[in-house]
């Protein structure tokens, strides 16, 4: 029997999982620019930061494209996170350049 370290096709398995880990990073850090950008923006022009609206959208939005394996439910605890994650990184982004 192979160790996990060294079975090759565990290996190939692993090395695609955090090829896939860094698309995602890279995402979500453009993710994070793009929200940044929108604050600045709405805020610039007197408007509200926050739409849960939109929010709403963009997950019904993407529960209607997922086509699986992950389920729905899933989908919306994930964008839960990302959301609530974006708007405090852009909100840090905003005073760590002391706008």
């Amino acid at each position: 029997m192979t160790a996990p370290a060294t079975d090759p096709v565990i290996k190939h398995y692993r090395e695609q999982i955090s090829d896939n880990d860094l698309k995602i990073l890279e995402a979500l850090n453009r993710r994070i620019k793009l929200v940044k950008s929108l604050k600045d923006y709405k805020e610039s022009h007197g408007l509200a930061f926050y739409d849960p609206a939109q929010e709403d959208w963009v997950v019904t939005y993407l529960c209607r494209a997922n086509r699986g394996p992950i389920s729905n439910e899933g989908l919306r605890e994930i964008y839960s996170v990302i959301l609530q994650v974006a708007k405090r990184e852009a909100a840090a982004l905003e005073a760590d350049t002391g706008e």
